[in-house]
């Protein structure tokens, strides 16, 4: 579907009119916004963040400080979902407007769904604002036109344009971080690829090192990067990398079924890496990153490290700017949600600062407060542009604790060799090597690509075979906010005999059974799973909690 897509979006040229339009306002001193909630406010950052990590390497902080991402919550949601953030047009109107965003910009409004609030709000503020806006997202305009009136809004305006990039269903239902994001994904990097050979030309686009190579004319990178997605999705789909990310598959599948934990290892892919593994939390109902200090919360099955030594200096390294969370008054907030919902709000505007999010030690000082032990298992996520010393002295820390160990290596077809040296001296030490095509991309869209679907792959199949899915429906999903409170209700009524009402009754009964595990970060069984015991068994929610325990 992914590249079903993107030949249909690259074969109407509209590539190169976006391009012109980004080229223009980067011209004239004007910046490009990202927006997005859950899955897309996560891409959100990861664009600035790429964009940000080229113009790092080529020395040229102007056009550096020119992307801005704007994720409902701020940059806290990155690690942990910010709750009922999503669900308000007026929140994603301030976060963005707080950034100055006026007539010399562009806006890229992106939802898998086409109907989220916060991110309609960010529309809706560009346009007032007289930026360019573009409305990014993956459902038929017939469909949305016809159900949602906010969404209808929007794409009827004729100051807002779309690019619609539909994929069709997801293969877990609902779980639109998969292919929805992946398209999302291609074609704004594609075009972020175009505006940058446009905007540095020559010897000094070019990253150090690779000074005395051309780049190729911006009108050829659609096609080049349909080229390098064909080859990767063939790399994917090959019995060899298959065989290869099975056993990583059974390897985590082993550790979490044995109550035991993994760290992932990463450099240039920490964002990349970051994202899938937060996702999982609200996608599967894992326990989320735990902060250093928060002694009552369950331990996180997956944690990231990176190299810096500090805390502060690895959320750096992720974003390629300093943290950016947000700090509204209480006048602010009065005005945004009433006195009604004005203790509730503050309450969570002070949980997602930016102390709140140094608690969640990231860097290498964050090891001493989640040690490895027997059992435990470490993986490191590798490129070929990078120094792997970090990522082999952690694999060998793991290993000499007891814990399994294993690498995903992204680099070209000739480097097989150079990555399993990194892990030769560890024993038992799984090699995943992803073979990614040889380009001159500036942003190395491409592999970032690849990086994205490697872990959702493995991410996926690991809660398949945990029994985190039931068909093809995710029944561990956390409803924390009101799109997923839909989406649960209807799982429920698809897998019950229940209709809506009843339905939604039951689930809201079954959350307020659960809320305060929820809110406290400790464990709790999963509310749609629950439902449809319940529904099919006739239980009460400790009958099917204590039935959910030996599934």
């Amino acid at each position: 579907d992914v590249l079903r897509k993107y030949r249909e979006f690259i074969e109407s040229g509209r590539a190169l009119n976006i391009k012109e339009t980004l080229v223009r306002a980067l011209e004239d001193d004007g910046r490009i916004f990202f927006t997005g909630c859950g899955s897309t406010g996560r891409l959100s950052i990861l664009l600035d963040s790429i964009w940000r990590d080229f113009c790092k390497q080529v020395g040229n902080a102007e056009l550096e400080n020119r992307t801005f991402s704007v994720m409902a919550g701020g940059d806290y949601a990155l690690i942990k979902s910010v709750e009922g953030f999503e669900d308000f047009t007026a929140f994603g109107q301030k976060q963005i407007a707080d950034l100055g965003v006026s007539a010399k910009d562009v806006v890229f409004a992106i939802t898998e769904g086409g109907e989220t609030s916060f991110v309609i709000g960010t529309a809706w503020a560009g346009v007032d604002a007289g930026a360019k806006v573009y409305f990014v997202y993956n459902n038929p305009d017939d469909i949305l036109c016809a159900t949602v009136e906010r969404s209808r809004e929007v794409i009827q305006d004729a100051g807002i344009e779309k690019i619609n990039l539909t994929t069709g269903p997801m293969s877990i239902t609902g779980s639109t971080r998969m292919q929805a994001t992946s398209i999302q994904l291609c074609v704004l990097l594609t075009i972020l690829e175009m505006a940058a050979r446009d905007l540095l030309t020559g010897r000094a686009a070019l990253p150090r090192g690779q000074a005395d190579r051309q780049v190729s004319p911006t009108n050829s990178v659609p096609a080049e990067f349909l080229a390098g997605l064909e080859e990767v999705q063939a790399g994917l789909r090959s019995p060899e990398l298959r065989a290869q990310l099975a056993q990583l598959v059974a390897l985590e599948e082993s550790v979490y079924r044995s109550g035991r934990k993994n760290n992932y290892y990463a450099s240039r892919f920490g964002p990349d890496v970051l994202t899938d593994t937060t996702e999982r939390s609200p996608t599967y109902c894992t326990p989320p990153f735990r902060k250093f200090d928060d002694a009552t919360a369950a331990e996180s099955w997956a944690f990231l490290f990176l190299p810096e030594d500090w805390t502060d200096a690895a959320w750096e390294n992720i974003l390629k700017r300093k943290p950016r969370c947000v700090a509204w008054s209480e006048a602010e907030i009065r005005a945004l949600v009433g006195e009604e919902k004005l203790e509730r709000t503050l309450e969570i505007i002070r949980k997602i600062s930016s102390t709140e999010l140094m608690r969640f030690k990231i860097g290498i000082n964050g090891q001493r407060y989640r040690s490895q032990g027997d059992g435990d298992s470490a993986v490191a996520v590798v490129s070929r542009k990078e120094d792997a010393t970090f990522h082999r002295q952690q694999l060998e820390r793991a290993a000499q604790a007891g814990g399994k160990t294993a690498q995903i290596y992204f680099g070209h077809k000739l480097e097989a060799e150079s990555a399993a040296q990194i892990t030769q001296q560890i024993p038992g030490c799984l090699s995943v090597f992803v073979p990614v095509p040889a380009t001159l991309f500036l942003l190395d869209g491409v592999t970032r690509v690849a990086v994205k679907m490697v872990m959702n792959a493995l991410s996926t199949c690991t809660m398949v075979r945990l029994g985190r899915v039931l068909g093809n429906y995710m029944v561990w999903v956390v409803p924390s906010n009101l799109k997923l409170i839909d989406r649960a209700t209807r799982y429920i009524t698809k897998l019950t005999d229940l209709d809506y009402a009843a339905a939604n009754a039951l689930l809201f009964e079954i959350i307020e059974y659960i809320e305060p595990r929820m809110k406290s970060d400790q464990a709790y069984p999963p509310v749609v799973r629950m439902a449809v015991l319940r529904a099919k068994e006739n239980l009460t929610n400790e009958q099917a909690e204590e039935r959910l325990k030996v599934e």
